[in-house]
Protein backbone atom coordinates (compact mmCIF):
# COMPACT_ATOMS: atom_id res chain seq x y z
CA UNK A 1 0.00 0.00 0.00
CA UNK A 2 2.79 2.33 0.90
CA UNK A 3 4.65 1.55 -2.31
CA UNK A 4 1.54 2.24 -4.40
CA UNK A 5 1.06 5.72 -2.89
CA UNK A 6 4.71 6.55 -3.31
CA UNK A 7 4.63 5.58 -7.00
CA UNK A 8 2.03 8.30 -7.70
CA UNK A 9 4.11 11.11 -6.17
CA UNK A 10 6.17 13.43 -8.48
CA UNK A 11 9.85 13.36 -7.80
CA UNK A 12 11.03 16.55 -6.06
CA UNK A 13 13.38 18.71 -8.10
CA UNK A 14 16.43 20.54 -6.90
CA UNK A 15 16.03 24.31 -7.33
CA UNK A 16 18.85 24.46 -9.86
CA UNK A 17 17.28 21.63 -11.82
CA UNK A 18 13.98 23.52 -11.84
CA UNK A 19 15.64 26.53 -13.39
CA UNK A 20 17.42 24.57 -16.11
CA UNK A 21 14.90 21.86 -16.78
CA UNK A 22 11.43 21.89 -18.30
CA UNK A 23 10.21 22.53 -21.80
CA UNK A 24 11.99 24.61 -24.40
CA UNK A 25 9.38 27.41 -24.14
CA UNK A 26 9.67 27.51 -20.40
CA UNK A 27 13.47 27.57 -20.64
CA UNK A 28 13.26 30.43 -23.19
CA UNK A 29 10.99 32.47 -20.92
CA UNK A 30 13.25 31.89 -17.98
CA UNK A 31 16.29 32.92 -20.00
CA UNK A 32 14.60 36.14 -21.09
CA UNK A 33 13.66 36.94 -17.52
CA UNK A 34 17.21 36.26 -16.37
CA UNK A 35 18.64 38.54 -19.05
CA UNK A 36 16.15 41.25 -18.13
CA UNK A 37 17.17 41.07 -14.50
CA UNK A 38 20.82 41.15 -15.42
CA UNK A 39 20.23 44.19 -17.63
CA UNK A 40 18.42 45.96 -14.82
CA UNK A 41 21.24 45.20 -12.44
CA UNK A 42 23.80 46.50 -14.92
CA UNK A 43 21.85 49.73 -15.49
CA UNK A 44 21.37 50.24 -11.78
CA UNK A 45 25.00 49.65 -10.91
CA UNK A 46 26.43 49.29 -7.50
CA UNK A 47 25.28 52.68 -6.24
CA UNK A 48 21.60 51.89 -6.71
CA UNK A 49 21.00 54.75 -9.17
CA UNK A 50 19.63 54.71 -12.66
CA UNK A 51 21.56 55.71 -15.70
CA UNK A 52 23.77 58.80 -15.32
CA UNK A 53 21.94 62.11 -15.39
CA UNK A 54 22.49 64.06 -18.60
CA UNK A 55 25.01 66.89 -18.52
CA UNK A 56 23.29 70.27 -18.06
CA UNK A 57 23.32 72.54 -21.06
CA UNK A 58 25.35 75.77 -20.96
CA UNK A 59 22.07 77.70 -20.66
CA UNK A 60 21.04 75.63 -17.65
CA UNK A 61 24.47 76.12 -16.09
CA UNK A 62 24.23 79.87 -16.65
CA UNK A 63 20.79 80.06 -15.05
CA UNK A 64 21.91 78.12 -12.00
CA UNK A 65 25.18 80.05 -11.70
CA UNK A 66 23.30 83.35 -11.93
CA UNK A 67 20.96 82.16 -9.16
CA UNK A 68 23.92 81.16 -6.98
CA UNK A 69 25.61 84.50 -7.52
CA UNK A 70 22.40 86.30 -6.58
CA UNK A 71 22.07 84.18 -3.42
CA UNK A 72 25.70 84.94 -2.59
CA UNK A 73 24.97 88.65 -3.11
CA UNK A 74 22.14 88.47 -0.58
CA UNK A 75 24.48 86.84 1.92
CA UNK A 76 27.16 89.43 1.09
CA UNK A 77 24.85 92.31 1.94
CA UNK A 78 23.94 90.58 5.22
CA UNK A 79 27.66 90.14 5.85
CA UNK A 80 28.32 93.82 5.12
CA UNK A 81 25.56 94.86 7.52
CA UNK A 82 26.87 92.58 10.26
CA UNK A 83 30.41 93.81 9.71
CA UNK A 84 29.30 97.42 9.97
CA UNK A 85 27.45 96.61 13.21
CA UNK A 86 30.47 94.72 14.53
CA UNK A 87 32.81 97.61 13.75
CA UNK A 88 30.46 100.01 15.52
CA UNK A 89 30.18 97.73 18.56
CA UNK A 90 33.95 97.26 18.64
CA UNK A 91 34.53 101.02 18.62
CA UNK A 92 31.91 101.53 21.32
CA UNK A 93 33.43 98.80 23.46
CA UNK A 94 36.87 100.36 23.17
CA UNK A 95 35.46 103.76 24.14
CA UNK A 96 33.60 102.30 27.12
CA UNK A 97 36.70 100.45 28.28
CA UNK A 98 38.74 103.65 28.10
CA UNK A 99 36.02 105.54 29.98
CA UNK A 100 35.82 102.80 32.62
CA UNK A 101 39.59 102.96 33.10
CA UNK A 102 39.48 106.77 33.43
CA UNK A 103 36.67 106.69 35.96
CA UNK A 104 38.30 103.84 37.86
CA UNK A 105 41.42 105.99 38.18
CA UNK A 106 39.37 108.77 39.75
CA UNK A 107 37.64 106.23 41.98
CA UNK A 108 40.97 104.90 43.22
CA UNK A 109 42.18 108.45 43.89
CA UNK A 110 39.05 109.11 45.95
CA UNK A 111 39.56 105.87 47.83
CA UNK A 112 43.14 106.82 48.59
CA UNK A 113 41.96 110.16 49.94
CA UNK A 114 39.41 108.46 52.17
CA UNK A 115 42.02 105.99 53.37
CA UNK A 116 44.34 108.82 54.35
CA UNK A 117 41.44 110.50 56.15
CA UNK A 118 40.65 107.30 58.06
CA UNK A 119 44.28 106.82 59.04
CA UNK A 120 44.49 110.40 60.32
CA UNK A 121 41.36 109.99 62.38
CA UNK A 122 42.56 106.69 63.77
CA UNK A 123 45.80 108.31 64.93
CA UNK A 124 43.77 111.06 66.60
CA UNK A 125 41.70 108.59 68.53
CA UNK A 126 38.88 107.34 66.39
CA UNK A 127 37.26 107.04 62.98
CA UNK A 128 34.32 109.15 61.93
CA UNK A 129 31.22 106.94 61.41
CA UNK A 130 30.87 108.29 57.89
CA UNK A 131 34.39 107.13 56.98
CA UNK A 132 33.79 103.80 58.69
CA UNK A 133 31.14 103.18 56.04
CA UNK A 134 33.95 103.06 53.48
CA UNK A 135 35.44 100.07 55.21
CA UNK A 136 32.26 98.03 54.91
CA UNK A 137 32.47 94.85 52.86
CA UNK A 138 29.10 95.64 51.27
CA UNK A 139 29.55 98.30 48.54
CA UNK A 140 25.79 98.58 48.12
CA UNK A 141 25.71 100.06 51.59
CA UNK A 142 27.74 102.94 50.20
CA UNK A 143 25.13 103.69 47.63
CA UNK A 144 22.20 103.32 50.02
CA UNK A 145 23.77 105.64 52.56
CA UNK A 146 25.39 108.16 50.20
CA UNK A 147 22.50 110.64 50.15
CA UNK A 148 22.19 110.58 53.95
CA UNK A 149 25.91 111.07 54.39
CA UNK A 150 26.03 114.00 52.02
CA UNK A 151 23.24 115.74 53.98
CA UNK A 152 25.35 115.67 57.16
CA UNK A 153 27.43 118.45 55.64
CA UNK A 154 30.70 117.15 56.98
CA UNK A 155 33.83 116.98 54.85
CA UNK A 156 34.04 113.28 55.43
CA UNK A 157 30.44 112.70 54.41
CA UNK A 158 30.94 114.68 51.21
CA UNK A 159 34.04 112.68 50.38
CA UNK A 160 32.30 109.37 50.98
CA UNK A 161 29.28 110.42 48.94
CA UNK A 162 31.56 111.44 46.08
CA UNK A 163 33.26 108.08 46.22
CA UNK A 164 29.87 106.34 46.15
CA UNK A 165 28.84 108.29 43.05
CA UNK A 166 32.06 107.40 41.29
CA UNK A 167 31.62 103.76 42.24
CA UNK A 168 28.11 103.74 40.78
CA UNK A 169 29.36 105.47 37.63
CA UNK A 170 32.10 102.90 37.09
CA UNK A 171 29.66 100.07 37.56
CA UNK A 172 27.26 101.60 35.04
CA UNK A 173 30.01 101.91 32.44
CA UNK A 174 31.12 98.35 33.11
CA UNK A 175 27.59 97.04 32.59
CA UNK A 176 27.32 98.90 29.29
CA UNK A 177 30.67 97.50 28.24
CA UNK A 178 29.52 93.96 29.08
CA UNK A 179 26.31 94.42 27.07
CA UNK A 180 28.31 95.77 24.13
CA UNK A 181 30.73 92.86 24.33
CA UNK A 182 27.82 90.41 24.18
CA UNK A 183 26.36 92.24 21.19
CA UNK A 184 29.74 92.15 19.48
CA UNK A 185 30.05 88.40 20.08
CA UNK A 186 26.58 87.80 18.57
CA UNK A 187 27.40 89.96 15.56
CA UNK A 188 30.70 88.19 14.96
CA UNK A 189 28.85 84.86 15.04
CA UNK A 190 26.50 86.21 12.37
CA UNK A 191 29.50 87.36 10.35
CA UNK A 192 30.91 83.86 10.42
CA UNK A 193 27.59 82.36 9.34
CA UNK A 194 27.23 84.74 6.39
CA UNK A 195 30.85 84.14 5.38
CA UNK A 196 30.26 80.37 5.27
CA UNK A 197 27.13 80.88 3.16
CA UNK A 198 28.96 83.10 0.69
CA UNK A 199 31.88 80.72 0.29
CA UNK A 200 29.51 77.79 -0.18
CA UNK A 201 27.44 79.57 -2.87
CA UNK A 202 30.48 80.80 -4.77
CA UNK A 203 32.11 77.38 -4.56
CA UNK A 204 29.00 75.73 -5.97
CA UNK A 205 28.94 78.25 -8.84
CA UNK A 206 32.59 77.63 -9.65
CA UNK A 207 32.01 73.88 -9.63
CA UNK A 208 29.20 74.28 -12.17
CA UNK A 209 31.32 76.52 -14.36
CA UNK A 210 34.14 73.99 -14.32
CA UNK A 211 31.90 71.61 -16.29
CA UNK A 212 31.95 73.98 -19.26
CA UNK A 213 34.64 74.29 -21.85
CA UNK A 214 36.74 77.44 -22.00
CA UNK A 215 34.85 78.51 -25.12
CA UNK A 216 31.48 78.03 -23.42
CA UNK A 217 32.61 80.06 -20.43
CA UNK A 218 33.82 82.86 -22.67
CA UNK A 219 30.53 82.84 -24.56
CA UNK A 220 28.63 82.98 -21.28
CA UNK A 221 30.78 85.86 -20.06
CA UNK A 222 30.13 87.80 -23.28
CA UNK A 223 26.39 87.35 -22.86
CA UNK A 224 26.74 88.70 -19.32
CA UNK A 225 28.48 91.85 -20.52
CA UNK A 226 32.12 90.79 -20.22
CA UNK A 227 34.42 92.91 -22.28
CA UNK A 228 32.70 96.09 -21.12
CA UNK A 229 35.06 96.52 -18.22
CA UNK A 230 37.44 98.69 -20.23
CA UNK A 231 37.06 102.32 -19.31
CA UNK A 232 36.46 104.83 -22.06
CA UNK A 233 39.58 106.93 -21.73
CA UNK A 234 38.45 109.53 -24.22
CA UNK A 235 38.79 110.19 -27.92
CA UNK A 236 41.94 112.23 -27.65
CA UNK A 237 40.06 115.31 -28.83
CA UNK A 238 39.31 116.57 -25.34
CA UNK A 239 40.96 119.71 -24.03
CA UNK A 240 40.51 119.33 -20.29
CA UNK A 241 39.37 117.19 -17.38
CA UNK A 242 36.03 116.73 -15.67
CA UNK A 243 36.33 114.95 -12.34
CA UNK A 244 39.63 113.44 -13.48
CA UNK A 245 38.11 112.07 -16.71
CA UNK A 246 39.16 113.45 -20.13
CA UNK A 247 36.55 115.71 -21.68
CA UNK A 248 35.12 114.40 -24.91
CA UNK A 249 34.85 110.91 -23.45
CA UNK A 250 31.71 108.98 -22.57
CA UNK A 251 32.67 109.34 -18.92
CA UNK A 252 32.84 113.12 -19.14
CA UNK A 253 29.58 113.22 -21.09
CA UNK A 254 27.83 111.20 -18.37
CA UNK A 255 29.31 113.39 -15.64
CA UNK A 256 28.19 116.52 -17.47
CA UNK A 257 24.59 115.24 -17.43
CA UNK A 258 24.62 114.61 -13.67
CA UNK A 259 22.15 116.75 -11.68
CA UNK A 260 24.83 118.29 -9.44
CA UNK A 261 28.62 118.37 -8.97
CA UNK A 262 28.56 115.67 -6.30
CA UNK A 263 26.81 113.23 -8.62
CA UNK A 264 29.25 114.19 -11.40
CA UNK A 265 32.20 113.27 -9.19
CA UNK A 266 30.52 109.97 -8.26
CA UNK A 267 30.08 109.16 -11.96
CA UNK A 268 33.70 110.07 -12.72
CA UNK A 269 34.86 107.84 -9.87
CA UNK A 270 32.80 104.91 -11.12
CA UNK A 271 34.31 105.22 -14.60
CA UNK A 272 37.74 105.27 -13.03
CA UNK A 273 36.96 102.00 -11.22
CA UNK A 274 36.11 100.10 -14.42
CA UNK A 275 38.04 96.86 -14.63
CA UNK A 276 38.65 96.55 -10.88
CA UNK A 277 37.89 93.04 -9.61
CA UNK A 278 34.81 92.07 -7.63
CA UNK A 279 35.58 90.87 -4.10
CA UNK A 280 32.73 90.37 -1.67
CA UNK A 281 32.97 92.68 1.31
CA UNK A 282 35.46 95.00 -0.45
CA UNK A 283 35.13 98.79 -0.49
CA UNK A 284 38.18 99.67 -2.59
CA UNK A 285 40.41 100.99 -3.78
CA UNK A 286 41.74 97.83 -5.44
CA UNK A 287 38.48 95.82 -5.42
CA UNK A 288 34.78 96.28 -4.71
CA UNK A 289 31.49 94.54 -4.16
CA UNK A 290 28.35 96.21 -5.52
CA UNK A 291 27.47 98.42 -2.55
CA UNK A 292 31.14 99.01 -1.77
CA UNK A 293 31.55 100.56 -5.23
CA UNK A 294 28.56 102.89 -4.92
CA UNK A 295 29.59 103.88 -1.40
CA UNK A 296 33.13 104.73 -2.57
CA UNK A 297 31.85 106.60 -5.65
CA UNK A 298 29.56 108.86 -3.65
CA UNK A 299 32.19 109.32 -0.94
CA UNK A 300 34.36 110.90 -3.63
CA UNK A 301 31.49 113.34 -4.16
CA UNK A 302 31.40 114.22 -0.48
CA UNK A 303 28.36 112.11 0.45
CA UNK A 304 28.58 109.38 3.08
CA UNK A 305 26.37 106.46 2.06
CA UNK A 306 25.62 103.58 4.43
CA UNK A 307 27.26 100.25 3.67
CA UNK A 308 24.54 97.93 2.40
CA UNK A 309 22.02 97.93 -0.43
CA UNK A 310 19.25 97.68 2.18
CA UNK A 311 20.31 100.98 3.73
CA UNK A 312 21.58 102.78 0.63
CA UNK A 313 18.11 102.65 -0.88
CA UNK A 314 16.99 105.06 1.87
CA UNK A 315 19.86 107.50 1.34
CA UNK A 316 17.76 109.90 -0.73
CA UNK A 317 14.42 110.40 -2.46
CA UNK A 318 13.10 107.67 -4.75
CA UNK A 319 13.41 108.38 -8.45
CA UNK A 320 11.07 107.08 -11.11
CA UNK A 321 12.80 105.01 -13.74
CA UNK A 322 11.84 107.52 -16.44
CA UNK A 323 13.58 110.30 -14.47
CA UNK A 324 16.94 108.58 -13.94
CA UNK A 325 20.03 110.78 -14.17
CA UNK A 326 23.75 109.94 -14.00
CA UNK A 327 24.79 109.30 -10.41
CA UNK A 328 21.48 107.82 -9.28
CA UNK A 329 21.59 104.48 -7.48
CA UNK A 330 19.67 101.69 -9.21
CA UNK A 331 18.60 98.63 -7.22
CA UNK A 332 17.66 95.15 -8.37
CA UNK A 333 15.75 92.05 -7.25
CA UNK A 334 12.80 92.01 -4.89
CA UNK A 335 15.13 91.73 -1.90
CA UNK A 336 17.14 94.83 -2.93
CA UNK A 337 20.31 92.74 -2.98
CA UNK A 338 22.21 94.46 -5.81
CA UNK A 339 23.00 98.07 -6.67
CA UNK A 340 24.67 99.95 -9.49
CA UNK A 341 25.41 103.57 -10.37
CA UNK A 342 23.41 104.91 -13.31
CA UNK A 343 25.48 106.61 -16.04
CA UNK A 344 22.79 107.39 -18.60
CA UNK A 345 21.47 105.83 -21.80
CA UNK A 346 19.88 102.98 -19.84
CA UNK A 347 23.24 101.81 -18.49
CA UNK A 348 24.96 101.56 -15.17
CA UNK A 349 28.40 100.84 -13.77
CA UNK A 350 28.35 98.03 -11.22
CA UNK A 351 30.42 95.31 -9.60
CA UNK A 352 28.58 92.15 -10.75
CA UNK A 353 30.06 89.08 -9.04
CA UNK A 354 33.33 87.17 -8.61
CA UNK A 355 35.14 86.75 -11.88
CA UNK A 356 33.35 89.74 -13.41
CA UNK A 357 35.15 93.07 -12.90
CA UNK A 358 33.50 96.44 -12.46
CA UNK A 359 31.82 97.10 -15.78
CA UNK A 360 29.17 98.92 -17.75
CA UNK A 361 25.92 97.02 -18.21
CA UNK A 362 22.31 97.75 -19.21
CA UNK A 363 19.97 98.18 -16.26
CA UNK A 364 17.61 95.74 -18.00
CA UNK A 365 20.13 92.96 -17.37
CA UNK A 366 18.56 92.29 -13.96
CA UNK A 367 15.09 92.68 -12.42
CA UNK A 368 14.80 96.41 -11.68
CA UNK A 369 13.45 97.21 -8.20
CA UNK A 370 13.92 100.92 -7.44
CA UNK A 371 16.17 103.95 -7.78
CA UNK A 372 17.41 106.59 -5.32
CA UNK A 373 19.17 109.94 -5.71
CA UNK A 374 21.56 110.34 -2.74
CA UNK A 375 21.21 113.58 -0.85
Amino acid sequence: MTATVASHRKPRQHPLTALTGGSRSARTARTAATLALAGAATATGFDGTGQAAPQPTPAQVKNRVDALYQEAEVATQSYNGAKEAADTAREELSRLQDEAARRTGKLNAARTELGAMAASQYRSGGIDPTVRLLLSADPQRYLDGAAVLERTGSHQATAVAGYARRLGSVRQIQRRAEDTAERLADTEAALKKHRVTIVHKLGAAEQLLSRLTAEQRQRMARRGGAGEGRADRGTGRGDGLLGGVPTGSAAAAAAAQAPDPRAARAVAFAYGALGRPYVWGATGPSAYDCSGLTQAAWRSGGVALPRTTYTQISSGPRIDRSQLAPGDLVFFYSGISHVGLYVGDGKMIHAPHPGAPVRIAPIDQMPFAAATRPA
